[in-house]
């Protein structure tokens, strides 16, 4: 693990700040409105001070009128607070010749959601979608003291009168599972589909003025945002920056910009002419062909060097715009195409002419109320998501377009971003005024995040092509050209055109899972879109063994698949009281929004694991913690080394697998799901297990036929001699029983190479002291030329439930303090299974954690990301192993 990311992790928000994506401007006068603003509820018996950006909840916490919204029931307790109307006012001046301007125009970034908006008791505009930036012009409408009030309506009495005027058909589903506890109709509104409830999160229906405010005065003309796009011309064998500037004009007017990029020695003027209205002009940058241009990577296959560009704008009526953006360089294609010897068509995506394999999550918001998600919170994730060797994070659809600085930060780490639109498990309505506003939010949404390299997929939608295939919602088969008819209306006729239009340097694809251009063949509603020879599979089987590698699908993309555990007790303990703590009390329940959650975690544990059985009722909810969190581990490290390993094989012409994306990388509160990262940041057993298991060289180790089979994954692109050490140690002693090493292989880079074979029943034979229950497998790769290794993997013979002779390993500690680390020396009489250790609440990350202490001695170190004394740590950490919790 690299402890220098984690070192750094502050300084990458200061980095998101050191390129500017606004720009500066001589004669447009900004008046920012951000702020205190005054709050009250429709009948008046409650008005508080709120902050703008904000959302009414974290008001109503931060003025100490409701609790921490996500403690214990208050999501139900607070229902009322989604369910009312509420009003936000502020105040303001501003200076009479700045009144005197020719244009003034009131831009709102961002609203949540329903509102109407007034200056000076004129309504000047109404919003409907959170996801669209707002520009009233309010020209003329000033005086002395100017009064700005924003009346929301509540987004589930929105929803639902927007229900009830559709009355052609249902469009459905009508409402979430009451398993969820949430609200109805969220798809009759342009809002982050997961706040109404999820199976993963709670319904918090937010109402809010979510992002910034301001004022912006002028005469002639302003810029109102611009895009930049780098492509590479293969035809002349070059770079190209395409940059777009968009303008809000009153009179027609002539102009100059100079675009440079000092770095590469490239510069370029253009003359250009506005018109009156909102008018945009485009113009080609080329790069000088005598400078190398350094190319941006993802993580794990390269550096990812920014240029900064420099626009300036000099206008002949006297405006002068500058900003400047840090740009990548790079290419990215979506291969689909014919397999030697396999039906069906490839699917994965070659960056600057190399196919990258996708390792990685998927990404959910980070909290219920957006103002709470802050730079701080969204980069401890996603150094976290590097540190676990991820290069890849899809942006699911049910949530929100992030902010800025996750792009920025997924820029600067070299993590890919697979962008869905905020569509999600659903169908949707397709009148006009909806699809008006999907258009406008498509096209901004596009030009702002199409400047960022790490964006490398368009996605419509999450799970909608599946949910018509598949029948989601018993619709009787004579009306589904009904719904597949607005299902292409929606997401191709109109996404996927503003998408050809606005952004042809990377590809879009119309749904996940999908079969790609297979589903376009079909009607763009494929009738298997989880066919595994085509295109993307989500993957779920809670019931079935996930030990068992023959039940997952070979699929040539995995970008969803996983399993729930439960967070940490320290996690949980923000949220709740020592009576919640029992795996089936009510707090436990209500936290459950998956259908039957709790008891598939358990079922899955039981078929390899003994269930804690403490009489402690607090001890065996901890203990049934840890169990939950070992079996989410060792479920997904299964499932994730099969499709690791799938990327070189075709077997009965499914294979070639080139992408795995657990689900979920983050949870947005305190409950159990399938996050390998808690509410708040701490790391979940898998997160700790994915550092390795996405290692850019790994050996998999599987059972087949009675063969123990070891294959080494490599993500280099150069090839590797490699041996592979096989050792069988007893559960009851540190001494091998037998070490078997391979003959040096040939490790291809970015592929698959078996390295070692050997019966079983063989290896057990010729290993006296070993049988299946007494004994487990480790093997290593190494190299002896270039230093080259993989971390250690381990195979069990069979389940730890059946095995014989596991000893309590007694683990004791000391402690050394290391400056920006605490050295942890363990200590044990025997091996230990999954050893997990636990500081509570003290933020930082082991370098190594849930793994199995195969030595009587061992050296683990903590990063620190706050100040903490040896003392202090010493007396919260708690050492766990399996055996332990019998």
């Amino acid at each position: 693990m690299r402890n220098d990311a984690v070192r750094t992790l502050f300084c990458w928000v200061l980095l998101v700040f050191g390129g500017r994506v606004s720009c500066d401007s001589v004669g447009v006068n900004t008046f920012i409105l951000d702020g205190t603003w005054s709050l009250h509820n429709s009948n008046g018996s409650l008005s508080l001070k709120a902050q703008v950006p904000g959302c009414v909840h974290t008001a109503l916490q931060q003025q100490q009128l409701i609790q921490d919204p996500y403690y214990r029931f208050n999501d139900l307790a607070y229902r009322w607070i989604s369910l009312d109307n509420w009003t936000y006012t502020t105040s303001f001046s501003v200076p009479d010749n700045v009144k005197a301007s020719k244009k003034a125009v009131l831009v709102f970034e961002g609203v949540d959601t329903v509102s109407t908006i007034s200056l000076n008791g004129v309504v000047i505009g109404k919003t409907d979608n959170m996801f669209q930036r707002y520009d009233f012009e309010v020209s003329g409408l000033f005086k002395d003291i100017n009064i700005l009030e924003v009346w929301l309506m509540s987004a589930v009495t929105y929803a639902s009168e927007r229900r009830k005027t559709h009355t052609a058909y249902a469009v459905p589903p009508e409402c979430p599972p009451s398993v969820q506890k949430g609200e109805c109709h969220v798809n009759f509104v342009r809002k982050a589909q997961s706040s109404f409830s999820w199976d993963w999160g709670p319904s918090f229906p937010t109402l809010g003025v979510w992002k910034s405010v301001r004022l912006e005065f002028f005469n002639n003309s302003r810029l109102i945002s611009f895009s930049t796009s780098p492509k590479y011309d293969a035809v002349h064998s070059c770079w190209t920056v395409k940059v777009e500037l968009f303008f809000d004009v009153t009179l027609a007017s002539k102009g100059v910009v100079r675009l440079s990029i000092p770095k590469l020695q490239s510069e370029a003027k253009f003359s250009i002419s506005l018109v009156p209205g909102l008018s945009n002009t485009s113009l080609i940058l080329q790069i000088n062909q005598n400078v190398t241009v350094d190319l941006w990577w993802p993580f794990g296959h390269g550096q990812q060097p920014l240029k900064q560009l420099l626009i300036d704008v000099t206008m002949d009526s006297g405006e002068k715009f500058q900003a400047d953006r840090l740009i990548g360089f790079r290419t990215v294609e979506l291969v689909q195409e014919p397999i030697p010897s396999s039906p069906g068509l490839s699917f994965y995506f070659r960056i600057n002419g190399k196919p990258i394999f996708l390792k990685g999550s998927n990404w959910i918001p980070a909290h219920a109320f957006q103002d709470q998600a802050t730079a701080v919170n969204l980069t401890q994730l996603l150094v976290s998501a590097q540190m676990a060797n991820m290069n890849v994070l899809r942006v699911w659809g049910g949530g929100i377009y992030e902010q800025d600085v996750f792009y920025i930060l997924c820029d600067q780490l070299g993590i890919m971003v697979w962008q869905d639109f905020m569509f999600a498990c659903a169908l949707y309505p397709t009148e006009q005024d909806f699809i008006k506003s999907v258009r406008e939010e498509v096209t901004q949404q596009v030009r702002r995040l199409k400047s960022h390299p790490s964006v490398v997929i368009w996605s419509g939608n999450n799970e909608n092509e599946a949910a018509i295939a598949s029948n989601w919602f018993f619709i009787p088969s004579a009306e589904k050209p009904r719904y597949v008819k607005d299902y292409v209306n929606l997401y191709v006729e109109n996404i996927k055109e503003i998408v050809s239009q606005e952004d042809n340097t990377r590809p879009f694809l119309v749904s996940s899972p999908t079969n790609g251009v297979e589903s376009e063949k079909e009607g763009w509603v494929a009738q298997n879109p989880y066919d595994p020879h085509y295109g993307d599979v989500h993957f779920y089987s809670y019931l079935s063994d996930c030990w068992d590698w023959r039940t997952f699908p070979r699929a040539r993309f995995a970008s969803e698949y996983g399993f729930q555990s439960w967070p940490s007790l320290s996690t949980l303990s923000k949220v709740s009281v020592a009576s919640d703590w029992n795996f089936n009390s009510e707090f436990s329940n209500h936290r459950q929004h998956h259908e039957f959650g709790n008891m598939q975690m358990l079922l899955q544990a039981g078929l390899h694991y003994i269930l804690p059985n403490n009489t402690d009722p607090v001890q065996k909810y901890q203990d049934t913690i840890y169990i939950t969190q070992v079996m989410q581990a060792q479920c997904v490290k299964a499932q994730t080394e099969f499709y690791l390993r799938s990327r070189s094989d075709i077997v009965d012409g499914e294979g070639h697998t080139m992408g795995a994306l657990y689900w979920q990388l983050n949870d947005i509160w305190q409950a159990p799901s399938w996050a390998s990262i808690e509410f708040g940041g701490k790391w979940k057993m898998l997160h700790y297990l994915a550092v390795r298991f996405f290692s850019a060289l790994i050996s998999v180790g599987v059972e087949d036929d009675d063969n123990l089979l070891i294959y080494a994954v490599s993500d280099s692109h150069k090839d590797h001699t490699l041996k592979t050490t096989v050792k069988l140690y007893r559960w009851n002693s540190f001494t091998p029983q037998c070490s078997l090493e391979s003959d040096q292989a040939v490790v291809k880079a970015g592929g698959v190479t078996k390295v070692f074979q050997h019966p079983i029943s063989v290896l057990l034979k010729n290993c006296k002291n070993c049988t299946r229950q007494s004994c487990v497998v480790t093997f290593k790769l190494s190299s002896s030329e270039d230093g080259v290794e993989s971390p250690s993997n381990d195979l069990f013979l069979i389940s730890p439930r059946d095995a014989e002779g596991i000893q309590k390993p007694n683990i004791t500690f000391t402690l050394e303090d290391a400056g920006g680390r605490i050295k942890i020396n363990l200590h044990c009489l025997y091996p230990a299974l999954f050893v997990w250790l636990d500081v509570e609440d003290i933020s930082g990350v082991f370098d190594s954690n849930g793994f199995l202490m195969i030595s009587e001695e061992y050296t683990i170190y903590f990063t620190k990301w706050e100040p903490i004394t040896v003392k202090d740590f010493s007396a919260k950490l708690h050492i766990t192993s399996l055996r332990d919790i019998y």
